[in-house]
């Protein structure tokens, strides 16, 4: 399948039209994958507000949280990406810092984390109650911002598919794709790749839809942004099986980044979410969410 650099290509394949506008599809769905997702937390903020738990007027400065923590999350993403490939940056700086493809989601979500809560607590607003109510906008941002990745094809493929393993029920496109005119220039010979950033985006939609459900629990603050870090982590885990990703010694362990940080987050998130808990019943559907959350991310090929 092909990518598409600018977002005039993609229009001009689908529409048959002949517009040159230098528009990154990439840059393009980020910025709507956090338009949405401001959207939704800023609605999420006014629901909580209405219930107490938030100050009033807080869904105000939504935006601005928005803003800070995209633009600590573009340094962080940058940053995590140099880290995990530092003997590239280190032959070659400002090839690595100029291009276009290369950004670190944890990086980002690191990065944007830590700006948001700083930011909150500059303006006086109460940190859990905030978290929750941008988990699930954190997630369907996520699911909004891997089409990007697809679409673009900027390296967060999976490593070479397997031809013989594909179910005869699903598309070839589905199964494995060469990204013929990727940001990057690599080449791709067939069979292709596993599209990784559809599986992702598909179980980080599935998975915002499971947290949107979770909502309506009454446990202390932090139990919703716990369970999202919980499900985000075991969904990268999974995906992890077949990205391609450099693997570093970790004590003796060797794995990728992300799959360090996303257990540290499944573990964060597990805690977090049974030291919120009021009952019985609300601890089984934690369980109950992570166990669906792996298993819809599971549906990828191994």
């Amino acid at each position: 399948m092909t990518s598409y650099l600018y977002a005039t290509d993609l229009l001009n394949t689908v529409l048959g039209t002949r517009w040159n506008l230098p528009i990154p599809t990439f840059g393009l769905v980020v910025a709507a994958a956090i338009a949405i997702a401001t959207r939704v937390a800023r609605r999420e903020a006014a629901r909580l507000e209405a219930s107490g738990a938030l100050p009033a007027a807080t869904h105000s400065i939504v935006a601005d949280l928005a803003l800070v923590s995209a633009l600590a999350g573009i340094v962080g993403a940058r940053l995590f990406h140099i880290v995990d490939h530092a003997g590239q940056f280190l032959a070659d700086p400002a090839a690595m810092i100029l291009s276009r493809g290369g950004f670190s989601i944890y990086g980002g979500l690191c990065f944007g984390l830590l700006a948001g809560i700083l930011f909150l607590r500059r303006r006086g607003v109460p940190i859990l109650p905030m978290l929750d109510a941008t988990a699930p906008a954190l997630m369907l941002g996520y699911g909004v911002g891997r089409l990007g990745c697809q679409l673009a094809g900027d390296g967060d493929w999976g490593v070479v598919s397997d031809p013989t393993l594909r179910p005869t029920w699903l598309p070839d496109w589905l199964w494995a794709q060469t990204y013929d005119g990727n940001i990057l220039g690599v080449a791709i010979p067939a069979p292709g790749v596993y599209p990784t950033p559809i599986y992702e985006s598909a179980a980080a939609l599935a998975l915002f839809g499971v947290l949107r459900a979770l909502r309506s629990e009454k446990p202390r603050a932090g139990y919703l942004f716990s369970t999202y870090l919980m499900l985000a982590g075991f969904e990268r885990l999974l995906i992890e099986k077949i990205r391609i990703n450099p693997r570093h010694d970790w004590l003796g362990f060797y794995l990728t980044q992300a799959e360090a940080i996303s257990t540290c987050l499944v573990v964060a998130g597990l805690l977090g979410a049974l030291a919120t808990l009021k009952g019985r019943t609300i601890w089984l559907r934690v369980l109950l969410a992570a166990g669906v959350g792996a298993a819809l991310s599971a549906c990828v090929p191994h």
